[in-house]
């Protein structure tokens, strides 16, 4: 890690005065008369003078403070290492609750289409008992008048006209009989695709619970793994805080001071690198074609704007979506559905259902996202664009709902507006 330039050591300077100290002693020494400012020498009554640090003293406290540096560098690059480690958990804790966010819209999608199967088949069966019941029926009046009902009203008309009424009866009774057996058949044909249909659907609801039971487990999991990362990151960045304090002291400076020179590092860089990401996004955003991109209708963005603002301070909880807990993409949903535009609960959906823009074309109301390879499908986080590089997002387990940088997480991958229902 770097360093500020010190002073020079005073092991320097002490180390001189050791040595003459020392040289003025040795016995047999000669010894000017003006190196004595006293008038007369000292009786053998008088106190000795304190002695002065040997240059082992000196070298000794050096090697200490150096010591001391060593432990604080490897403490910082376990600190780094943890860190690094927490925010790769973060970025895959939050992939695992969209995927989680995803299933549940795909399970609550094919319950819907079961259910809708169902109804179906039912509807479906009872149309095949009433044809059923209606060639019953028809079979009943044949065998009681010799004729189907249908033909009973020109039975004596028939016999009035001599039509060769045996052929012609014999003819029209076949005819109805084949349109009653084909309408009791097509009957039974649609209830058995009906049930079929019926029993896919069932399935495939069942396939999607389970799949949104498996990865719920696998964000839990990855939610335990986080939470113990945070609990790692903070021994860490304890045992930082007393190797500082013991660095501090051996080099006579405070530890407000060495902790305030490495905060100011890591502002430094962090400044440095929200900088570089802000310089990439205005540069990509000025090769984009220019324009406001869809309007909104009047109220809409500020409505979603000012709901987010309300949640400020409320918990992340993953697959929250209020009306107290939130996750990135359940703050979003909420509060487009405030401003009267449906969203699904999953970022990589809501993408798909907003209008693409160019990082020049935000307004306050739209909609940013990351991707964790840079493609719609992978999209993990979500927010809600403020203006002035400012955005309200819904972060991690164990943060709140809160105002960030737009660059905090680097350069947005993607920025949306959501359409208008309807549109």
């Amino acid at each position: 890690m770097p360093r500020a330039p010190r002073a020079p050591r005073r092991g320097s300077l002490l180390l001189a005065t050791a040595l003459a100290f020392l040289a003025a002693a040795l016995p047999g020494a000669p010894r000017a008369a003006a190196d004595d400012p006293s008038p007369a020498a000292p009786s053998a009554t008088a106190p000795s003078a304190p002695s002065a640090p040997s240059a082992a003293d000196v070298r000794a406290a050096q090697d200490n403070a150096t010591r001391r540096a060593a432990e604080v560098a490897a403490v910082e690059a376990q600190l780094a290492a943890a860190q690094q480690a927490e925010q790769n958990l973060d970025i895959q804790a939050e992939q695992s609750v969209e995927a989680y966010n995803g299933a549940r819209v795909r399970q609550q999608q094919a319950e819907a289409d079961s259910a809708q199967a169902a109804t179906e088949a039912a509807t479906a069966a009872v149309r095949r008992e009433t044809a059923r019941q209606a060639a019953a029926a028809l079979a009943v009046a044949q065998y009681r008048t010799g004729l189907p009902p249908a033909l009973g009203a020109v039975q004596g008309l028939m016999r009035v006209q001599d039509l060769h009424s045996a052929e012609l009866q014999e003819e029209a009774l076949q005819a109805v009989q084949l349109q009653a057996a084909s309408v009791a058949a097509a009957a039974a044909d649609t209830a058995a695709a009906a049930a079929t249909a019926s029993a896919a659907a069932a399935r495939a609801a069942t396939a999607a619970e389970q799949a949104a039971a498996v990865v719920r487990q696998a964000a839990a999991k990855v939610q335990a793994e986080l939470a113990a990362q945070h609990t790692e990151v903070a021994r860490i960045a304890a045992q930082r805080g007393a190797l500082l304090a013991r660095l501090a002291a051996a080099q006579q400076v405070s530890v407000a001071l060495a902790t305030q020179r490495q905060q100011a590092l890591a502002a430094a860089a962090a400044k440095a690198a929200a900088e570089a990401a802000a310089a990439a996004a205005r540069q990509s955003a000025d090769a984009a074609p220019s324009g406001t991109g869809t309007p909104y209708r009047a109220g809409d963005a500020s409505a979603a704007v000012a709901f987010a603002r309300a949640q400020l301070g409320l918990p992340y909880v993953w697959g929250g979506a209020g009306p107290d807990v939130f996750d990135c993409s359940g703050l979003t949903m909420r509060a487009w559905q405030h401003a009267g535009v449906s969203l699904p609960h999953f970022a990589a959906d809501q993408y798909a259902s907003s209008t693409p823009l160019s990082y020049h074309q935000l307004r306050p109301g739209d909609l940013v996202f990351w991707s964790h390879d840079g493609s719609p499908q992978d999209i993990y986080h979500v927010a809600i664009y403020l203006g002035g590089d400012q955005m309200i997002e819904a972060p991690r387990t164990g943060d709140v709902v809160k105002v960030a940088s737009l660059w905090i997480m680097g350069t947005p991958d993607f920025y949306a507006r959501p359409r208008p229902s309807g549109a």
